[in-house]
């Protein structure tokens, strides 16, 4: 996907694309952050990063999976962000959208 920055992107027609699970796909570049939106479904593996990692629920609902923590519920319209440094893995029972909120360089399975 091209970003260009003068573009209005729907999130919806983008979401509406999404067939495969964990698979992001970067909307906008801003401030050396990438905002990305990605099909939950399943259990991702756990995995941590060196900087904050911030999830909103677009769509459906899931949950963060903490270590050492209790886990986190998101649905539509809730954010929650991960601290750096935690292990954490997303889990979806049933198909749910996220938009992901990161540095552009940030890895998806992590440190």
């Amino acid at each position: 996907m091209s970003l260009d920055p003068e573009s209005v992107i729907s999130i919806n027609d983008v979401v509406s694309s999404l067939h495969d699970p964990w698979q992001p796909r970067d909307l906008a570049l801003a401030n050396g952050s990438a905002v990305r939106v990605a099909r939950l479904d399943g259990a991702f593996e756990w995995h941590h990063h060196d900087e904050d990692e911030l999830f909103l629920c677009w769509r459906g609902s899931f949950r963060i999976d903490l270590q050492d923590a209790p886990g986190v519920t998101l649905r539509e319209g809730d954010l929650y962000v991960v601290p750096r440094g935690t292990e954490h893995r997303p889990v979806a029972a049933a198909p749910a959208y996220a938009l992901i909120f990161e540095r552009a360089e940030t890895k998806q399975y992590g440190s």
